[in-house]
């Protein structure tokens, strides 16, 4: 009897495989106009939801407007043909990019010149009202045409000199079967824009060629995203370091040979150093808080815009630079700034913790110090008290033999009296040292077994 394979599965099985699927490539055939968004929202507080409800939101509301049924709220990636474009819509960590798409008949598109192409994008058919939901959201806004095979001429050649004005261009021969135009520059309508010119583009190449250009111009200004932050903090490290300077050298003008007289001064002013030192780590710390997820997230969007140009496979056109020459010598200055920042603040934390360590290590050593001085205060006090002790031991045993021998003149007074004893002066004189010498004795026996009990008990 044979199992149904279902059942063996693991419960993750099926979307796991599924994951390579989920994110297919627009199916593109020239000539297209595209125009792509990257909407970065970390929260909508006017609708109380976190960034991913916010993005399912918008969504849903373009949806609603043309009458279509949206995906689920948890979904990561949407498709659909509207009739006035296709939609191509992908759910990130921190953003959600639409990629609206729109398709020129050969022949339309041929008596069109670039400037007009450029004139009729897609974002043309969205709703005002919806694009207003956007608003302080977009980070990315770019419009892409993709030209359909034409014999390479001047007059081509012009018309994208004229749509970038004239712009220092990046361009190359990408993929073995295009050329690709740009200059990464927000033009007068809020847009970037970008040229791809078939030259012998196999199937399903378009969409994936577009699809990288307009995924490095988005990873690009996500990992730029921590510039801004790294040049609010320098002068924040710069002020936090001047103070540690200052601490330091207070602690080495702290640093000499203590005295009993100082003691409790310095003590007070180390403490004092230790609170402001503490604050420093505190501040430190929050920046580290702050800013430690946009550096590494940043560093990471940067990988990827080296790996997509890579996938590129880029070859030189004459006299232009190509998309690796243009972002090494734009992009890699403003993430080297974010790396030295991340960097410096690291290594800050670990000076500040470091010199926090020495001043917790001095004021350990004075503390040990007072407390041997206190030690040594006790230890006088019980020399004292046993100096006391003995004469007080003394006194007593000469008070206690004066009363003894008192007792004794007693007895041999009335000794005498019995005629047992004729001479009680004598008696009694003779039996002062005997009692001295008795009474000392005793009292040294008592002493040294309440020594010897109370060693045994400890």
């Amino acid at each position: 009897m044979s199992i149904p394979l279902f059942e063996l599965n693991h419960p993750a099985r099926v979307p796991l495989a599924a994951e390579i699927h989920s994110r297919p490539f627009l199916n593109l055939q020239a000539s297209e106009l595209l125009t792509h968004f990257a909407i970065y929202a970390s929260s909508s507080p006017d609708l109380n939801t976190n960034a991913q409800q916010h993005q399912a939101y918008l969504l849903q509301q373009l949806c609603t407007h043309f009458g279509v049924s949206g995906p689920a709220s948890d979904a990561k990636y949407f498709y659909f043909d509207f009739g006035h474009f296709r939609l191509k819509w992908e759910c990130h960590t921190e953003f959600a990019s639409y990629t609206f798409a729109l398709h020129l008949e050969q022949r339309q598109a041929q008596v069109q010149s670039l400037e007009e192409l450029f004139a009729q994008m897609p974002v043309h058919q969205v709703p005002s009202a919806w694009l207003h939901l956007l608003q302080g959201q977009v980070l990315v806004a770019a419009h892409l045409v993709l030209l359909a095979k034409a014999p390479a001429g001047e007059e081509i050649l012009e018309q994208i000199q004229s749509v970038f004005r004239g712009n220092t261009l990046a361009a190359s021969y990408v993929m073995h079967g295009a050329e690709f135009y740009s200059d990464f520059a927000i033009h007068a309508d809020g847009y970037s824009r970008f040229v791809i010119r078939d030259v012998d583009m196999r199937s399903q190449q378009a969409g994936r060629l577009a699809q990288r250009i307009l995924e490095i111009e988005t990873y690009r200004m996500m990992a730029l995203l921590g510039l801004p932050i790294a040049q609010e903090t320098t002068p924040q490290l710069n002020t936090i370091e001047q103070s540690l300077v200052e601490l330091a050298n207070a602690m080495v003008d702290a640093d000499r040979e203590l005295s009993p007289s100082t003691m409790e001064t310095e003590t007070r002013s180390e403490r004092a150093l230790l609170e402001q030192i503490t604050h420093l780590a505190a501040r430190i710390e929050k920046l580290s808080l702050q800013n430690s997820y946009r550096f590494a997230a940043s560093k990471a969007y940067i990988r990827l815009v080296h790996a997509r140009i890579e996938e590129l496979r880029e070859q030189r056109i004459e006299g232009m630079p190509m998309v690796v020459e243009f972002m090494d010598r734009r992009l890699t200055p403003a993430m080297n700034t974010c790396e030295a920042v991340a960097n410096r603040q690291e290594a800050l934390a670990q000076r500040i913790a470091h010199s926090n360590d020495l001043l917790r290590t001095r004021v350990g050593i004075v503390q040990e110090m007072q407390n041997r001085q206190i030690l040594q205060s006790m230890n006088a006090r019980a020399a004292q008290q046993l100096h006391l002790q003995q004469a007080v031991e003394g006194l007593s045993v000469a008070a206690i033999s004066y009363y003894v021998i008192g007792l004794f003149a007693y007895v041999a007074k009335a000794a005498k009296e019995f005629g047992w004893l004729s001479h009680v002066e004598g008696a009694v004189g003779v039996g002062v040292p005997v009692v001295l010498g008795l009474v000392w004795v005793g009292l040294r026996r008592m002493h040294g077994r309440l020594k010897a009990s109370g060693k045994e008990k400890v």
